[in-house]
């Protein structure tokens, strides 16, 4: 339940308004979005503010049927003066547009999209958002008339995500949830580590529910890499074209702990590959595969890694040299 009081908020209501307005223009850049979240965080004033645009939003899109063939729902008391102003404002910013063309409910149910070991999915979700699965990952999506939702179990995926200001785009890997201005990133979640790399616009990554640890903002060329259940997470440079590459099956890799790598090449191996101790899964590996080879990628990867591997009644084990 939300603490702060909404006595007072006519100020940022009226702000509220006018960035539903703003966010919706044809236009609308990359400045615009930076500017908004600028302002969305400055106070927590400002989200409840814009909380309660979105759901005023929420209600004018519901009567759009009615007032589509010329019905006029009446105004409730309860309401109050200020949300028919900021009805009139959304009206006069032409957000109610969608009353003068055919109604459609954005309210759609769950749904599950997953890929076989070695198979790689695209798909385009109902708002625009484009979603490039990697091999051997399962995520659900949900597009709320007010929010857009994403449950990752382990996956990896790129999200090219359709700009919406009334329909915050989040994300919940793990312990992490992922809230998205506009942008396209990658998120990884493989074995209990997370990573996220920006090629455009902001990611804020945050703890979920009462998960220890703080928020961190990304722009483009940042990763972040976390292990669930730990507080801390590491923010540095980060190479969109090598975490892109996957999607030309291409497996590119600059400084990546082997168990990153091994957790990848398990999506692709018919027999599983595991790691002798944590000496070797944090041993950093750069180099080049190609997903293609299977099986024969573990071979490589001990032709140019300092590692062996050994054939065991579980499968592949790998071990620093």
């Amino acid at each position: 339940m939300n603490q702060i009081s909404d006595q007072g908020l006519d100020a940022e209501r009226d702000a509220a308004t006018q960035w539903l307005a703003r966010l919706e223009r044809p236009d609308v850049g990359e400045a615009d979005w930076l500017a908004f979240d600028a302002w969305l965080e400055a106070s927590p004033r400002h989200k409840l503010a814009y909380d309660q645009a979105l759901a005023l939003w929420s209600e004018l899109d519901a009567l759009a049927p009615d007032l589509a063939q010329g019905l006029v729902a009446p105004v409730q008391p309860a309401a109050g003066r200020r949300w028919m102003v900021m009805a009139g404002g959304l009206a006069a910013a032409g957000l109610v547009a969608a009353v003068a063309v055919p109604w459609q409910d954005l309210t759609a149910p769950t749904t599950t999209y997953q890929t076989a070991k070695g198979e790689r999915k695209t798909v385009v979700l109902a708002d625009g958002t484009r979603i490039d699965l990697n091999a051997g990952s399962r995520l659900t999506v949900h597009l709320g008339s007010r929010e857009r939702r994403v449950e990752m179990a382990d996956a990896e995926a790129i999200f090219d995500v359709a700009k919406d200001s009334r329909r915050p785009f989040l994300i919940t890997a793990g312990d992490r949830t992922i809230r998205v201005v506009g942008t396209q990133f990658d998120v990884r979640r493989r074995d209990g580590r997370q990573s996220v790399v920006v090629a455009r616009g902001v990611v804020e990554v945050r703890p979920t529910g009462d998960a220890p640890g703080r928020g961190y903002r990304l722009t483009v060329g940042q990763r972040l890499d976390h292990r669930e259940g730990e507080v801390e997470a590491r923010v540095g440079l980060g190479s969109p074209e090598a975490a892109f590459s996957w999607r030309t099956g291409r497996l590119v890799y600059r400084g990546e702990p082997l168990a990153n790598v091994v957790a990848d090449l398990n999506q692709y191996a018919d027999r599983p590959i595991r790691v002798a101790d944590a000496r070797t899964a944090d041993l950093a590996f750069s180099g080049v595969l190609a997903a293609s080879e299977g099986s024969n990628l573990v071979r490589t990867l001990t032709l140019i890694a300092p590692v062996t591997s050994t054939e065991t009644p579980d499968g592949l084990l790998l071990r620093a040299k």
